[in-house]
């Protein structure tokens, strides 16, 4: 029934991302009514998460990824050959 921290710890990563069983989340509350560092942990993911929930983080497509990693790669070439 108790598990270790690092088993503690990837079953609060994967609660974080709603992929942990209600089996592994009894024996994380369990685990975390008498572990500190693992208090601390989870607390710590979960903000983590949540400010990345309200961040307005906006991703590159593809094309732009590509645009910059080819001005990039030539901008070094330029460099090593001056």
């Amino acid at each position: 029934m108790f598990i270790p921290c690092n088993e503690a710890n990837h079953v609060c990563d994967k609660t974080q991302y709603k992929e942990s069983t209600l089996w592994e989340k009894i024996k994380l509350n369990l685990h975390l009514i008498y572990c500190k560092a693992c208090r601390k942990y989870t607390k710590s993911n979960s903000k983590l998460t949540h400010s990345i929930k309200v961040s307005n983080v906006e991703c590159m497509d593809k094309k732009c990824k590509e645009a910059m990693k080819k001005n990039f790669e030539k901008a070094l070439k330029d460099q090593i050959n001056q």
